[in-house]
């Protein structure tokens, strides 16, 4: 507990206490309401406080302006009839105090998932000057400088790794709570805590972009995004509690008056006692509090579990989808260009890719990287002479003086060498030595090892319609969409095709269906904003792709989606579940109270019983490890 929710316990202790010895004294009379006085002062001034700022402030109907004219009232009207029953308007503020505490701690329990995200933020970042290592405010670090982050610290900083290795624990932002590996040359994000080696890192980013910024920016902004339910309560709100504040006044007059008019006895006390029980009973604290809660805790259960959720609004929209549109590259697939097979080769497969690793040593372009990767030697420049890349076509080269072709079918051509065709899917590197064919690489686009399962969990999940978009080759596209299930795919693609076609499926979605799409690169930005919602691959995708998109997957794991959807879904239904019930219970129990047939007591459950129990199924939206 905080020192609020201390002070509130405090409070409720010795107002509970002296109530309970006022009951067993025997005093009457003025001294009797003066310490009956003193008790609700004890529990209720705050409430008296805010329901008068209130009323300066012209925001008079509220739920604290119901609860001090009911509780004031119930004092009158126990002086009035001179009955000294002063405990009912005491006991009222009291359990609605309780209630509030009780509110008050689940909201805190809930923010505690938030407050363990907020922990990623780093404190300081270790520069070395002099030999030794100086503290210093992440904000003044610049970008391309050398930060040394020791075991257990947190990761301040973006950035690549120059020197060391060590295991990451990365479950603050992901929710995976395995560990990863990291080695010199690999991208290092901040926010998570190194746990074994020491690691010199080279900044890529400044503070306020790093991945740990945005984390915490997108957290913080989540809860001014409404969903349609909580602006629906809150117009309900602006409606309900002036009403109800005029039928209870109706109720206190109107009957009486009538039964003057027909001759019989007013009985002005029973009906301005059912009166003030009925603005008890009326309180929409159960609706007011719940409702945003739920929302509050399904964001904080799916942040914990490596979901970022932008709003309640997104979280809503997210129950809805019916269809998820992919992007390929990053994020069906790994987006890491990989060699997956030598075909047609007499020599070696080792020795084939050697010739061709060597051939394209002088190239940065992804084909050719790949290729060095797969040879997993280092490679030694002064063995290759004479390099000629053909734009479009290929690589000439001389390895060890002997004459080296690689490159696509137009090189074999050009060169009148024969080649083989290939019927794999992926990029062909046609390979010639001395001049005759010796075979050829197929490298490819890795799928991700969980893109299948994730397909087949959407449908479990209600997905009805799962599509590709990307603008790899049609041959290409169809092997991918093929093997991981994929009902559409549409290829050769340009950025601006892409939001067309996107535009084609909302088109074709039914009034109540959402649709989603997936990407992570920069030129999926625009469909991420045209999309009903939007979903970016946090971990590895891009800056602009985050910024667009409404949902953000820590870890990259196309998984994720099926799961966000069942929070979400799990999330409505704990916010409709309170709607439904609050309004019966209350509506209910406002009858009974206008009939004679429930008293003030019945009032207080009513009111507080159905927030408690209100607020204790909003905090099961926490509930989402194993959905």
């Amino acid at each position: 507990m905080n020192k609020k929710q201390k002070k509130m316990l405090t409070r409720i202790l010795i107002a509970t206490v002296m109530l309970i010895a006022l009951y067993f004294l025997p005093v009457t009379g003025i001294l009797q309401l003066a310490l009956y006085l003193v008790v609700y002062l004890v529990i209720g001034y705050d409430i008296l406080k805010k329901a008068g700022k209130g009323i300066a402030n012209r925001r008079v109907f509220d739920e604290n302006f119901l609860m001090a004219v009911a509780t004031i009232g119930a004092f009158a009207l126990a002086i009035y009839q001179r009955s000294g029953d002063y405990i009912e308007g005491i006991a009222v503020m009291l359990f609605y105090q309780i209630g509030e505490l009780f509110q008050s701690y689940a909201v805190g329990k809930s923010r505690k998932n938030i407050s363990a995200l907020m922990d990623i933020r780093p404190d300081y970042a270790n520069i070395e000057r002099d030999g030794k290592l100086e503290k210093v405010d992440p904000d003044e670090v610049a970008i391309g400088s050398t930060i040394i982050v020791q075991p257990g610290e947190k990761i301040p900083i973006d950035g690549i790794i120059l020197e060391g290795t060590s295991t990451l624990n990365t479950s603050a932002l992901t929710g995976e709570s395995l560990p990863r590996e990291a080695a010199p040359g690999d991208e290092i994000i901040s926010g998570c805590i190194n746990m074994t080696g020491v690691l010199k890192i080279r900044t890529e980013k400044e503070f306020g972009e790093s991945t740990v910024s945005k984390i915490l920016e997108l957290v913080e902004n989540s809860s001014s995004r409404k969903s349609r339910s909580e602006d629906f309560i809150a117009r309900f709100a602006r409606v309900y509690t002036p009403a109800v504040c005029y039928s209870a006044l109706a109720l206190a007059v109107l009957p009486p008056v009538i039964l003057m008019l027909t001759g019989g006895d007013a009985q002005w006390g029973t009906w301005i006692y059912r009166a003030l029980t009925f603005l008890v009973t009326s309180c929409p604290c159960a609706l007011v509090v719940s409702i945003p809660l739920s929302f509050f805790a399904g964001i904080g259960g799916a942040s914990k579990e490596g979901v970022l959720v932008k709003g309640s609004n997104y979280l809503e929209t997210l129950s809805q989808v019916r269809c998820v549109v992919f992007d390929k590259t990053g994020t069906l697939t790994q987006g890491v260009f990989e060699v997956s097979g030598v075909q047609h080769n007499e020599m070696e497969n080792e020795k084939l890719l050697e010739y061709a690793a060597l051939a394209e040593c002088a190239s940065s372009h992804p084909i050719s990287k790949s290729l060095q990767r797969a040879y997993g030697k280092e490679i030694d420049r002064s063995r290759v002479t004479d390099i000629e890349e053909i734009s479009g076509h290929g690589i000439l080269a001389k390895v060890d003086g002997i004459p080296v072709a690689a490159g696509n079918s137009k090189l074999m051509k050009q060169l009148g060498i024969p080649y083989k065709d290939c019927h794999s899917v992926g990029t062909i590197i046609h390979m010639a030595v001395n001049g005759s064919y010796a075979g050829h690489i197929v490298i490819s686009d890795i799928v991700k090892p969980h893109s299948k399962e994730a397909i087949q969990k959407l449908r479990r999940s209600g997905v009805r319609k799962t599509v590709m978009l990307t603008g790899d080759t049609g041959k290409v596209a169809q092997a991918v969409a093929s093997e991981l299930g994929v009902d559409e795919v549409y290829s050769d693609l340009l950025p601006g095709d892409k939001v067309d076609k996107v535009e084609e499926l909302l088109a074709a979605c039914q009034p109540k269906e959402k649709l989603a799409f997936v990407g992570d690169g920069i030129n999926d930005a625009p469909v991420l904003s045209r999309a009903d919602i939007g979903i970016a691959m946090g971990a590895m995708g891009s800056d602009a792709a985050i910024e667009a998109a409404d949902v953000v997957l820590m870890d990259d794991n196309p998984m994720q989606i099926a799961k966000a959807i069942r929070i979400s879904r799990k999330c409505l239904r704990i916010v409709y579940q309170n709607i439904v019930f609050a309004l019966v219970i209350k509506f209910s129990c406002l009858a009974l109270v206008a009939v004679g047939v429930a008293n003030m007591w019945a009032a207080i459950f009513a009111d507080v019983g159905v927030m408690v129990l209100a607020v204790l199924n909003a905090v099961r939206a926490l509930r989402v490890h194993n959905l």
